[in-house]
């Protein structure tokens, strides 16, 4: 029999997989796309400078160090922990990459890959010491926060390393075109992590061991490897974030990333990720980093005092977890 042709444009677009997916993601996640269409209408009109296009290329840029934060943090929770290293990590690997370009005369390329490599090297140690002690994530990285915020002021003898190397400045202040890069580097890491996520065997490991570990363990996912990777993986984001960080501000600061994770927690936990773990996508975690990013732009052209935006972000946090809690219970 010949299939019937499909009555309207909305069957029709279901006939396209690319468009069945976009629809599927809209759907899912329309509750906070409303919110963000809203919070976007309301300041275009409160706002003269919100629409314009220098400040929505701003707030692409702004919202870049809170991607890779906020991918590791959605990755911890996924899996049933937390990771608040990552604002310490920031601190530890821009002053790490500074120095290396300005006082021990690196190539560029060395100096970020030590950067890298201290983001790694904390978060695997997260990892190895969350796997194999079974101490609380929590108590695990909320320490190691503090172990690398010292260490960033020790290296750093407490003071700013200046940066004066045009190689090291773009890494944080290039454009291709009129994209800025770090904006590219969001969209590159965005684009792999999802599909660890959604695409591969560690992806659904993760998921697996969030949503049950006895029931992972059961079906033979090795706990261990899995936890070293998501920890490793965020350490490794948040030092990489670091150094675009120290090259956006042409220097190494051992006090920079204090209160990030706030809004990393907000981010994913405003996209739909659940703090008991096992559900969250990367998809409604980009809603939730725009919607975070468009607030305190918002705040900000607002002109709303800075304590007041503190609490402001404390608010959001309480009601996206108080949302997480009803709609579990609804399941």
């Amino acid at each position: 029999m010949k299939e019937k042709e499909p009555k309207n444009l909305y069957q029709k677009a279901l006939q396209i997989p690319v468009l069945r997916s976009v629809l599927a993601w809209m759907f899912r996640n329309a509750g906070i796309l409303a919110g963000l269409v809203v919070l976007c209408v309301f300041l275009s009109f409160g706002t003269a400078t919100f629409a314009t296009k220098t400040n929505i290329i701003n707030i692409l840029r702004q919202i870049t160090t809170n991607v890779c934060l906020t991918v590791g943090i959605m990755m911890a929770i996924l899996l049933g922990g937390i990771d608040l290293t990552g604002g310490a990590i920031f601190a530890l690997s821009g002053c790490i990459a500074a120095k290396a370009v300005m006082s021990m005369e690196l190539p560029v390329f060395a100096a970020v890959l030590l950067g890298c490599l201290a983001g790694l090297v904390v978060g695997m140690l997260n990892g190895v010491i969350i796997a194999y002690t079974d101490m609380p994530p929590f108590i695990v990285t909320l320490a190691m926060q503090n172990i690398c915020r010292g260490a960033a002021y020790l290296y750093a003898d407490g003071n700013p390393i200046r940066v004066s190397h045009d190689g090291f400045e773009k890494i944080g202040m290039g454009y291709v075109g009129m994209i800025p890069l770090p904006v590219v580097y969001s969209v590159i890491i965005l684009a792999v992590s999802a599909w660890i996520l959604t695409q591969t065997k560690m992806g659904q490991e993760i998921y697996a061991v969030g949503g049950n570990r006895e029931a992972a363990r059961f079906t033979g996912i090795n706990i261990h490897k899995t936890q070293i990777f998501v920890y490793g993986y965020s350490g490794l984001l948040a030092g990489f974030a670091g150094i675009v960080l120290a090259a956006r501000m042409a220097s190494g600061q051992p006090a920079v990333g204090l209160g990030y994770e706030t809004d990393a927690v907000a981010a994913a936990v405003l996209g739909g990720t659940s703090m008991s773990g096992g559900i969250g996508t990367p998809g409604g975690m980009i809603i939730g980093i725009l919607v975070i990013g468009v607030l305190n732009n918002g705040l900000n052209l607002l002109h709303v005092n800075s304590f007041w935006q503190y609490v402001a972000r404390g608010v959001v946090i309480l009601l996206a977890v108080y949302v997480d809690l009803m709609r579990k219970k609804k399941a």
